[in-house]
């Protein structure tokens, strides 16, 4: 029988969903895992996205970690101010097997001090922060150092999945669950990234993006000086 893989996910107002729904459908599946979804309280918590998560636990009485997984989202913003979400964040970090995250995600361990030293990535229009939090940016999908995993914006979160699961389960059987969830990208579009964009799709998103950056920044420093 398989031993049980605790993964724990932390919840915040206004992460984006699928940061967190993506990597779930893939790790949920993996052999023994228990799934918990942390947060403050057991109030819902709205998404980006119209749907409301439902925690299954506080983060005063999480069972330990054995996969850290923290998602990103607009709501990084206050996320990283918030004292006991980010003292939850730093006790399952340090003892966790795996420390990951998603997207803007990796601002939430990198506040932490999580990521000094760290090959990281995260969403390509917050990239250039991750310098901020003393991690290595790495333009890629997912990028592993350690036992630390991070995964760029949104939609990467399932490619980082599939890579933990493989780490986790092996390849075989990860290369199963793709099938099994008949993971065969084939975008209409060939513009997921500012490399292959369109010039009127990246101004779009830069000007989406951009002030929104501003005030992150303003933030992830105050945050920086709590530690």
């Amino acid at each position: 029988m398989a031993e049980t893989l605790n993964i724990v996910f932390v919840l915040f107002p206004n992460l984006t969903q699928l940061d967190f729904t993506g990597p779930l459908q893939v790790l949920s599946r993996l052999p023994g895992s228990k799934v918990y979804l942390a947060a403050k309280s057991m109030d819902a918590i709205p998404t980006d996205a119209v749907l409301t998560l439902n925690p299954t636990c506080m983060f005063s009485d999480c069972p330990p970690a054995d996969v850290l997984c923290v998602p990103g989202g607009f709501g990084v913003d206050d996320a990283i101010l918030d004292e006991e979400l980010m003292g939850f964040v730093k006790r399952e970090g340090a003892r966790a097997k795996y420390v990951t995250s998603v997207c803007t995600g990796s601002y939430i361990l990198g506040a932490e001090g999580l990521l000094n030293g760290k090959r990281a990535t995260t969403h390509w229009a917050y990239h250039e922060a991750l310098t901020d939090v003393g991690a290595i940016p790495v333009k890629e999908r997912v990028v592993r150092d350690g036992n630390i995993f991070t995964g760029g914006g949104v939609t990467a979160g399932i490619d980082f999945a599939f890579t933990l699961a493989a780490e986790i389960a092996g390849d075989e059987f990860a290369k199963a669950l793709q099938l099994g969830l008949e993971y065969d990208p084939a975008p209409p579009f060939d513009c997921g990234s500012p490399g292959k964009s369109t010039n009127e799709a990246l101004d779009a998103m830069n000007q989406r993006y951009r002030p929104r950056f501003e005030e992150f920044r303003g933030k992830l420093a105050l945050a920086m000086k709590t530690q």
